[in-house]
């Protein structure tokens, strides 16, 4: 029976290289899986994981390895290098993957929730045209016009003509002329007679307007009317009269902070506390900005500069071990390995990367720092 299992297909062909290196390390030794776990501080499970290319081995382990096997740290650290970079190339190709798939599904709700507003702006759309479905007002008939007053002709009407062509004149009054008084004033002459000439009476028919100068002018009148109502309403506004006219503007919207990528949840402080991995601050968005080796732990400082936050990792520790990452203003997350020999603490604000400092502790007692 074999003793490794095989590797699996999709794994990087540099990660391979670098796990079948490890293996034949570990035969050529003829060390089992428990008496390395015990020479090198690391649990039986991780060197299972790392010798079957499902997690990367820390820094730290591939030191404890090469002092085990004696082998040349150099060469093992180089294939630890380009092993890192693919699995940091096969870390990001996920969370790409992971990202479209988020992306896919905010698209599908999107569309969901339009089609579903045009649905109810057509249904609100329909139900306006029925209310605007009303009869129409019957058209204002126009007052008639009063007949003429008898031995009258209307204003513009033709007149009958005499005999030749020409017009006939207008019957003459019969009422007799008003004679003189002897102690009263002579009456004054008629317009066209001599002044010792009889007036005559001029017919009261002919002051009054026509029927049709009256219907005129009680139209324009009406318009008149209505032109002065809606003036009033077009000054006036609704109610509140010129109230609204002098309300005073708007201020503009303050500036909003500018939106973080697809899948990271928080910045700054936000992120004190927080787990990397969950808000999104891992991945793509994280980068190893400096390493060092604290006894026989390997120690990393892991900067986001999306998030503006850092974290500690760790590898090769013993159980029981503590690391914990400060900051210059006292912010503190601190991980408690327990039984397991690698982790990783909460996130802390931080400006830069070059403002942490990590500690490890061992049973209460402090075992080293790195430089700030």
């Amino acid at each position: 029976m074999p003793r490794w299992k095989p590797l699996p297909e999709e794994l990087d062909p540099e990660i391979r290289d670098f796990a079948e290196q490890m293996r034949r390390l570990v035969d050529r030794s003829g060390l089992s899986l428990s008496s390395l776990a015990d020479r090198t501080g690391y649990s039986k499970t991780s060197w299972e994981r790392y010798l079957g290319g499902r997690l990367l081995p820390p820094q730290g382990a591939i030191s404890a390895l090469a002092e085990v096997t004696d082998t040349d740290v150099r060469h093992l650290a180089t294939l630890w290098e380009l092993a890192e970079r693919a699995w940091s190339r096969a870390e990001m190709r996920h969370d790409m993957t992971m990202e479209a798939i988020r992306i896919a599904q905010a698209r599908e709700a999107l569309e969901a929730a339009e089609a579903k507003a045009a649905d109810s702006k057509a249904a609100g759309s329909k139900a306006a045209a029925a209310g605007r479905k009303r009869p129409k007002n019957a058209a204002a008939r126009p007052t008639p016009a009063e007949p003429p007053p008898p031995g009258t002709v209307p204003f513009g009407a033709a007149r009958p003509e005499a005999p030749g062509g020409f017009p006939a004149r207008e019957p003459r009054s019969a009422a007799p002329r008003p004679a003189a008084s002897a102690s009263g004033p002579p009456p004054a002459p008629w317009a066209g007679q001599p002044a010792t000439a009889a007036t005559r009476p001029v017919p009261r028919e002919a002051s009054r307007p026509s029927g049709g100068r009256r219907a005129a002018m009680l139209l324009v009148g009406g318009l008149c009317a209505l032109g002065v109502v809606a003036g009033g309403f077009f000054f006036l506004g609704l109610p509140g009269g010129g109230d609204e006219a002098a309300a005073e503007p708007t201020p503009p919207p303050s500036p909003t902070a500018p939106a973080l990528p697809e899948g990271v949840k928080c910045t700054g402080a936000d992120c004190s506390g927080e787990d990397p991995e969950l808000m999104g601050c891992g991945g793509q968005y994280a980068a190893t900005t400096s390493d060092a080796m604290i006894g026989t732990a390997y120690v990393e400082v892991r900067y986001s500069e999306v998030c503006e936050a850092a974290w500690a990792r760790i590898g090769a520790a013993r159980p029981g071990d503590t690391v914990t990452i400060t900051t210059d203003g006292g912010d503190e997350a601190a991980e408690d390995l327990g039984d397991s020999t690698e982790g990783y603490t909460m996130m802390v604000a931080a400006g830069d990367p070059e403002s942490v400092q990590i500690c490890v502790e061992r049973a209460g007692a402090v075992q080293g720092c790195t430089l700030r």
